[in-house]
């Protein structure tokens, strides 16, 4: 047995019922029916449901009232008449056929059939309220169609596993009507006519009605199909797990557990061209159902159950079909079209996650059980831009009758599909809407006056950045003037003419913005074509895009708006580089290493008044901050062979070589060069470059020689450096192709610092992570929007399987079966060394990529164990909020800020900075707030250092501040450093190193025995003053250290 064959087999064990279980069942549901059998005859009339009859627009008079007779049959139907219930959506459908004396011959016409349904439940519904094996009763609609109700019966049971079961009572209406009386091209509803005051067919009204009519036929068909056939059942719960995972296909105008039913039944006879064989496996009868869906001509030519000599339905007939409805799939009578409710969209991306599917199966680990089973593709994950529109008393929705041939909830759906489609061209791929507008407490005594109040949901997939994201659309040619009036009249003032560089003349819409900001295009078009079309205001059109900007912008604009000017910058400093002469070694190569040059940085560095070239002139504002941010670069000389083989050598010599490198810069640029011990900064351009030397021959020797202890420090630095120039390498190249990963990745590295793990993940493992999600983004496709990203990043983190699974990030596609091999052993041995030694540090988070195998770049030490779960438990919680911000939006406290507010009370210690004191003030979220605990002590805030200076006009005045200006200082990052090294083995830090102002503390070593109360007291004392030494530690910056919780000695 294979991994996913295994994998499978547990799954099922998951979902399906035990026979106590079904016995159960099938005891509750012989009770509820033999209550229904003993309903005896009453009179029924319109007054059991008035405002519900009088929403169908149905004459309350003496047609509407019959006398109710028991069912001529009831019989279970659904999943649990073929056993293939799956869990944790337990309930069984109840077939009700309602006897053809409760009706007239023509009770076809006008909603009198709808009325007298529903009035046929309400008997059922008073008898069984006071039946004692009825705990609970409620009502819901038949696939969201509000003139269809079902009661839905709770019966009593005494299983825990069982405590949500529940019955739906669905009525039946075999041979009611004349089939030809509910054919396609008749009208049914009297006041659904053209503007002429002509009629109109009403094919969804008229299957409405068949459904009804053939449900207990097309139940059977299935139930001879399944009888016996166990891998049959297995595929059909495994295709239902997989359509439950994906909101968007399982939901009323798609896909259902009875149409799939219905799917494999035809696969297994011959008008299905006998696709399915008892020789198959599950899994082979599951792959062989999604290549139907993604491969089938439902949309072309439709199908039938019957074969096609058996079938009665000439060529006219099925043309008529095909104009009546986007998907044909006829049942065994040829008369009912089983997938009426389907939309063409609603089908387009059921072929495509069908499709996407089998390729997750064909390229993911494992066979793809987890992205194919297991992972939720639900609307907010899956959808680039996800609206929820609010259509409540809207004129569009009120001025129509509810019910005519479609419901105006469906027809609302096709209306805002239609525009938006047209709206977007090509700029989406898919447009999804979907209106579950049946209220879940829904009383039919209420009518249908509560139904819409939900708002409308409506995804939309971008087809790429380029597409969906440029600035001009071009219409018609002014030539063609009925082209014309259809744009003008779509678009409205937005519509221009517009003469284009090659010297094309013709209709536009110009949706002009910052570059920043085209990521808002899509928004703005949907909220102005629902303003002109819909006479919706911006309240009543939630567009999910730029809720979460607010924490990567500073003074309302995105930094990164800048790195233009940041990497021209950059390509200077490598220019003039190259260039120098005076150095006794050519530099061959000049690379970026700093997150900035990569589009990955928060917040970017921006130009700094005083970082500028001598005799460059511009203009200063009147602050500046006291600290530059400087950014890594790695230059490499040209090869020779007087390098020294000593350690200390080799770095006095790459100092030398800084030094000398920074004074030609200086004398021939005018660049300001700061130089310490350690490196040579150099200012120019508006921005800070700090220059690092690899020595490639240490790294030759230590491959060559095994390495003795000298060469082995001696290359850990040149180690360093060359791992971030591949990494940073790769990741730029990511960038390239995937724009939006730059902002996924500033939002959850935004994230992380502000839930205080900047101490436990690096940036540059955040980087992998999302690069994961870019590369292997199955079940989904690879995010177009940065909220979708971030989400998927929190779900990720929080649902991957780090302890037994490594995340191979293969950047480039080379990864050969040898190189994933050598990865497993890696992680292997990993484990196994953590399983042998529980103190032994091993990575938690294994990451693989291209120049890190053996996952020790970045995750080596950190995040521990402990750390991960900590970090993965606050993920799922932020992950939970986000869904729920982007479906329902902000409910009291809990709003888009609340996903970067970290709860402080969780530490057992928090010290609090002065946020005047930071190096960059402007960085941080929220000031941290602090209630609760006790203070253990109070600091006031120094005056030696303030992070903004004040700068005069004159040019004396500049050079005085420019000989002010701290690179790389950071006071927040200093204490951090001093409390490590003061309190070793005390407390693990938590801190935030994007600028926040509390730091967390909790205690290393912690002891469950219970202490006396001299002990307590004696331990309480010993923490207080260890916080008081951390006050003193950070005198200046420190302004309170609160004691949440004293440490078990």
């Amino acid at each position: 047995m294979d991994s996913l064959d295994f994998k499978v087999g547990e799954l099922l064990k998951e979902i399906i019922l035990d026979d106590s279980a079904i016995e159960t069942l099938d005891r509750a549901v012989s009770s509820v029916a033999d209550a229904i059998e003993s309903i005896p005859e009453q009179l029924v009339s319109a007054d059991a449901a008035p405002k519900f009859v009088a929403d169908l627009g149905v004459p309350t008079d003496k047609k509407l009232s019959f006398t109710f007779k028991s069912p001529e049959s009831i019989q279970v139907g659904g999943s649990h008449s073929i056993r293939s219930v799956a869990k944790p959506d337990i309930n069984v459908d109840l077939l009700v056929r309602m006897p053809k004396e409760c009706f007239h011959e023509k009770d076809y016409l006008n909603h009198r059939y709808h009325a007298k349904r529903l009035l046929y439940l309400r008997v059922i519904e008073k008898s069984l309220t006071t039946c004692p094996v009825v705990r609970k009763i409620g009502w819901s609609s038949f696939q969201n169609e509000a003139r269809k109700p079902v009661l839905i019966v709770f019966p009593v049971v005494k299983s825990a596993e069982l405590s949500d079961f529940f019955i739906r009572i669905i009525p039946t209406a075999t041979s009611l009507f004349s089939i030809s009386k509910l054919s396609l091209t008749r009208n049914n509803v009297r006041a659904f006519t053209q503007e002429c005051g002509q009629t109109q067919a009403t094919p969804k009204y008229n299957s409405s009605i068949l459904e009804d009519m053939f449900l207990e036929e097309n139940s059977e068909f299935v139930r001879k199909a399944f009888h016996e056939w166990k891998s049959l059942k297995e595929a059909l719960l495994l295709l239902k797990v997989w359509a439950r995972n994906r909101s968007s296909i399982y939901t009323h105008n798609c896909l259902n557990g009875y149409l799939i039913a219905v799917i494999l039944s035809y696969l297994t006879v011959e008008s299905g061209g006998n696709l399915i064989t008892k020789s198959m496996n599950r899994m082979q009868i599951f792959r062989v159902t999604l290549k139907f869906i993604a491969t089938s001509n439902l949309m072309g030519k439709g199908l039938c159950l019957q074969p096609r000599g058996q079938c009665n339905k000439s060529k006219e007939d099925m043309n008529q079909f095909l104009q009546s409805f986007d998907i044909i799939f006829l049942d065994s009578s040829c008369s009912f079209n089983l997938f009426f409710r389907l939309t063409r969209t609603a089908f387009e991306e059921l072929r495509d996650e069908a499709s996407w599917m089998l390729s997750s199966i064909d390229k993911c680990r494992g066979g793809g059980f987890e992205e194919v089973f297991l992972t939720k593709v639900d609307f907010t994950a899956k959808f680039d831009s996800c609206l929820r529109i609010n259509l409540k008393g809207n004129s569009k929705i009120c001025s129509s009758n509810y019910c005519m041939d479609d419901e105006c909830w469906r027809i609302s759906e096709k209306d805002v599909h239609s525009l938006l489609q047209q709206g977007l061209t090509d700029r989406a791929r898919f447009v999804r809407v979907i209106w579950r507008s049946t209220p879940s407490d829904w009383n039919v005594e209420d009518g249908f006056s509560n139904f819409g109040n939900e708002p409308m949901l409506v995804g939309v997939l971008v087809s790429s950045q380029e597409k969906s994201f440029r600035v001009v659309d071009i219409g018609p040619n002014p030539e063609n003037k009925e082209e014309v009036m259809k744009f003008r009249k779509f678009w409205g003032e937005k519509a221009e003419l517009r003469r284009f560089r090659d010297g094309t003349i013709a209709e536009s819409t110009v949706w002009e913005c910052e570059p920043w900001a085209r990521h808002l295009i899509i928004k703005r078009i949907c909220e102005y074509l629902f303003a002109k079309h819909f006479l919706l205001t911006k309240d009543d059109v939630v567009h999910i895009v730029d809720q979460l900007d607010f924490c990567l912008k500073l003074s309302g604009k995105d930094p990164e708006s800048s790195s233009g000017a940041l990497l021209e910058a950059f390509e200077l400093l490598s220019k003039r580089l190259r260039l120098l002469e005076e150095i006794p070694l050519r530099i061959s190569s000049v690379q970026p290493l700093d997150p900035a040059l990569r589009h990955t940085s928060v917040f970017p560095p921006q130009p700094h008044p005083l970082a500028y070239e001598k005799g460059v002139n511009k203009k200063p504002s009147k602050l500046a901050t006291t600290s530059i941010q400087s950014l890594d670069v790695m230059i490499q000389l040209e090869g020779s062979g007087n390098w020294p083989v000593d350690r200390v050598a080799i770095e006095k010599t790459k100092s030398a070589f800084l030094l000398k490198i920074g004074e030609s810069l200086q004398e021939h640029s005018g660049a300001l060069c700061i130089a310490t011990k350690d490196e040579v900064n150099v200012l120019m351009s508006g921005y800070s470059f700090c220059l690092r030397i690899m020595h490639e021959k240490g790294l030759n020797m230590l491959r060559n020689q095994g390495g003795s202890d000298k060469i082995k420090v001696t290359s850990s630095v040149d180690k360093e450096l060359l791992i971030r120039s591949q990494h940073s390498s790769m990741i730029n190249g990511l960038h390239g192709r995937y724009p939006t990963y730059g902002p996924v990745v500033r939002l959850a590295k935004r994230w992380v610092s502000a839930h205080l793990f900047s101490s436990f993940l690096a940036e540059e493992a955040i980087e992998l992570v999302v690069a994961y999600l870019f590369l292997k983004p199955f079940p989904f496709h690879a995010p177009c929007s940065r909220v979708t990203g971030f989400l998927r990043f929190l779900r990720m983190l929080s649902n991957y399987d780090w302890a037994f699974s490594p995340l191979i990030v293969d950047i480039n596609e080379d990864f050969t079966p040898k190189d994933e091999k050598e990865i497993d052993e890696n992680f292997m041995l990993s484990r196994k060394s953590c399983e042998e030694n529980a103190q032994n540090v091993e990575p938690a988070m294994f990451l693989a990529a291209p120049y890190d195998k053996a996952s020790e770049a970045w995750t080596r030490s950190s995040p521990n164990r402990s750390v991960l779960k900590r970090i993965s438990s606050y993920a799922q919680s932020s992950a939970d909020l986000l869904t729920n911000l982007i479906l329902h939006g902000a409910d009291g406290p809990y709003t888009w800020e609340c996903l970067f507010r970290t709860p402080l009370n969780t530490y057992d210690a928090v010290v609090l900075l002065h946020h005047n004191k930071l190096s960059n003030p402007q960085h941080l979220l929220f000031p941290a707030e602090m209630n609760c605990g006790k203070q253990v002590i109070r600091g006031k805030a120094s005056k030696d250092f303030q992070p903004y200076m004040i700068l005069g006009g004159g040019v004396q005045s500049l050079e005085d501040a420019r000989n002010k200006v701290m690179v790389n200082f950071d006071p927040t990052r200093c204490f951090l450093e001093d409390l490590k090294r003061e309190f070793p083995n005390t407390f693990k830090v938590w801190h935030d190193s994007l600028g926040g102002d509390a730091i967390g503390l909790t205690w290393e070593k912690k002891d469950s025995r219970k202490r006396s109360r001299d002990g307590e007291d004696a331990s309480r004392t010993e923490t207080t003053d260890a916080l008081k030494r951390v006050g003193e530690v950070g005198k200046g910056l420190v302004k309170s250290v609160h004691l949440f919780k004293v440490p078990r000695r």
